[in-house]
């Protein structure tokens, strides 16, 4: 059994929380503001928007160290929905190990809809979590967490995947938010 903490109380957090529980796996969830109750899992979930990840790593980066942290964000620009706001050639989960480097950082959920996840199935799929990061044993344990919650999850390879997948998070965010793709909808993948 593993011990997650999981930053935020979104639908994205509540359906993290819903995978875990399910896979026997204790939860322990925070609301953002919650800035003095310390993260006591062995992996941290921030399922935050990427605009408050800055002020969380603030008020946490000793806390983290030694913990696998994993990136959820899409780094859209909010205004206009149709741009990342990271350098082409990084991503912000690159961006979050270089501020945490004594924490093992991963990329993922980031291309599921919290429905997806909460269901559990895309369509007639069973819903995939693509995971991206450096410590095979980081992923390793996230995988076992998703797997047991009734995931699938694939190994995306290592943290410098994460721009792809957050290329993937940005278009299926974009056609959901044109209506050409339901928020309730997402990709699949036959393994």
């Amino acid at each position: 059994m593993t011990s997650i903490s999981i930053i935020g109380t979104g639908n994205m957090g509540r359906a993290i929380a819903a995978v875990a529980e399910r896979g026997g796996h204790d939860v322990q969830q925070l609301a953002h503001s919650d800035s003095d109750v310390a993260a006591t899992g062995d992996i941290v979930v921030l399922a935050v928007p990427h605009t408050a990840v800055r002020e969380i790593l603030e008020q946490r980066r000793e806390s983290l160290a030694g913990k696998i942290v994993v990136d959820i964000t899409n780094p859209l620009d909010f205004t206009t929905m149709d741009s990342l706001v990271v350098a082409p050639d990084s991503s912000k989960a690159v961006e979050i190990a270089a501020a945490l480097p004594s924490s093992r950082v991963l990329k993922a959920f980031n291309t599921n809809f919290a429905s997806t996840l909460a269901e559990g199935t895309v369509g007639p799929l069973r819903t995939t979590v693509l995971i991206a990061g450096d410590d095979d044993r980081a992923k390793a344990a996230l995988s076992e967490v998703l797997t047991s919650g009734g995931l699938e999850a694939i190994d995306a390879g290592g943290l410098d995947r994460a721009r792809e997948l957050e290329a993937i998070g940005f278009l299926q965010i974009s056609l959901a938010a044109r209506d050409t793709l339901s928020w309730t909808a997402g990709f699949g993948v036959v393994v």
